[in-house]
């Protein structure tokens, strides 16, 4: 890699005539490339593409368009917008952001790190005021994206040390040990964690760090089993059937989510065994739908509009748009609620 390469990696700063010097060919070509590059040669398409890799160039995507928001874009990434708890986080982050006239540039990867990767590179070429993302965990090359940009990055839904970015949420860890100690408070003793049939869903590995961590401390067993089937309500019903069908069965399970922890009581009352009589259950996020399937779900409630407004504060603060004493990233975590209901 050149020298110029090195410095300019991943920063988003080179320029179309750095690729051109690069590729040895034309600002108009590299131009064409893009807009029509069937009237490139394929020979000249390599040089270019390899020009591009080397660079790390970023296109300017807003170069010509959104004349209007230019400059007040806010690129937000998320795991899923089909779950509420990131919903109402984008809505705490959407409203806030345009009561000062900022946009929010909105994308999902589906609990993907590579997909993550090629979304804050495609954002990049927005040129965005900042980025907001989900969790601490990212791939090595998104890293070193984050790590060369001069625009605030916040994290949420997540606390972990040592991270140079701020960070709006609370610690994952924290919320699993709080329901298990809740859960042997209440008498269980053969406490199973259902996990996610996600593998990479990070923040849901790591309640289940906080349920072993509780469970050796308490003295007892841990056992983390997880369903492999994708959909939610599927899971949970996958999972409670085959729980169930153990010869010593468990007197209480705890899923990853609320949506797994609804299929297994929706399983439960098809299979005539009661809740909690038979077996508890207990989730995590509290769904809408969690007070009011019988018997209602207990759960932890985690602030999820909160973290989206107290994300778009903390950007407004470092954009200049606000007092340094009207909002700053939160230096401990949010707090969170157990929710007790009739499941457990």
């Amino acid at each position: 890699m050149t020298e110029t390469a090195r410095k300019r990696r991943g920063l988003g700063r080179s320029t179309v005539f750095d690729v051109a010097k690069l590729a040895e060919t034309s600002a108009i070509t590299i131009s064409r490339y893009f807009k029509q590059p069937e009237r490139v040669s394929q020979e000249v398409r390599e040089r270019i593409r390899k020009a591009i890799d080397e660079l790390g160039y970023i296109r300017n995507e807003a170069a010509g368009g959104l004349a209007s928001t230019q400059g007040r874009i806010v690129g937000a990434i998320v795991p899923s917008v089909s779950n509420s708890i990131f919903a109402e986080t984008i809505q705490g982050l959407s409203t806030t952001l345009s009561q000062h006239n900022y946009q929010l540039l909105l994308a999902t990867h589906d609990y993907s790190s590579e997909t993550e990767e090629k979304i804050v590179k495609a954002f990049l070429g927005w040129l965005p005021r900042a980025l907001v993302l989900t969790g601490a965990t990212h791939s090595p090359a998104t890293e070193a994206l984050l790590a060369g940009l001069k625009i605030p990055v916040i994290e949420t839904w997540d606390i972990q040390a040592d991270r140079p970015y701020p960070q709006i949420g609370f610690s994952h860890i924290a919320t699993g040990r709080e329901m298990t100690q809740y859960l042997y408070a209440q008498g269980y003793r053969r406490i199973v964690y259902v996990a996610s049939s996600i593998s990479s869903d990070f923040r849901a590995r790591q309640r289940a760090q906080g349920y072993e961590e509780s469970m050796r401390e308490l003295g007892l067993a841990p056992q983390i089993v997880q369903s492999l089937q994708g959909a939610p309500l599927d899971a949970g019903e996958q999972a409670f059937s085959e729980q169930m069908a153990r010869a010593e069965r468990p007197d209480a399970l705890f899923f990853a989510n609320d949506n797994m922890a609804a299929g297994a009581i929706y399983q439960a009352a098809r299979m005539g065994i009661r809740v909690p009589e038979d077996c508890a259950i207990a989730g995590f996020g509290d769904f809408p739908a969690s007070e009011k399937i019988t018997p209602g779900l207990t759960t932890i409630r985690v602030p999820r509009y909160e973290i989206g407004r107290l994300a778009a504060l903390a950007i407004l603060q470092r954009l200049g748009e606000l007092p340094a004493d009207q909002a700053t990233a939160q230096p401990a975590p949010l707090a969170y609620e157990l929710i007790v209901r009739a499941s457990a």
